[in-house]
């Protein structure tokens, strides 16, 4: 069965870092897809970031590329999403996902994607 916890969120000044972290369980994690969502209030669940299985490949949503680093560790079951120079409209609730399929290079982009997802942690970025 699998399942994800997301922590490290907080508060953050504007310009700041945070660094986000997914836990999951579950067998085969090596091989699934792991992505990044965020909602903000109000507004649709929107793709941040993914990672395939191997941590080869790596996709960004366009805004982000450049602020946004993820990562993974598959000896710990892990995934991390490093977000730098935040500013106020990256406050979301960050969710992390996984599609143990391995998924495409077209459904990582995509939430329903993802059949497993996190509870999510809040991210906030004062001006």
């Amino acid at each position: 069965q699998v399942q994800l916890g997301e922590s490290g969120g907080g508060l953050v000044q504007t310009g700041g870092s945070l660094t986000l972290s997914c836990a999951a369980s579950g067998h085969g994690f090596h091989n699934w897809a792991m992505g990044w969502f965020r909602q903000a209030p109000g507004k649709d669940r929107d793709f941040v970031a993914a990672i395939s299985g191997s941590g080869r490949n790596t996709y960004y949503s366009d805004s982000m590329e450049g602020r946004f680093t993820i990562s993974r560790d598959n000896a710990k079951n892990t995934v991390t999403l490093k977000m730098n120079n935040l500013q106020p409209e990256d406050t979301a609730v960050y969710y992390c996902a996984a599609d143990p399929t391995g998924g495409s290079t077209v459904s990582v982009r995509l939430e329903q994607g993802y059949p497993h997802w996190g509870h999510g942690t809040q991210v906030t970025v004062s001006s």
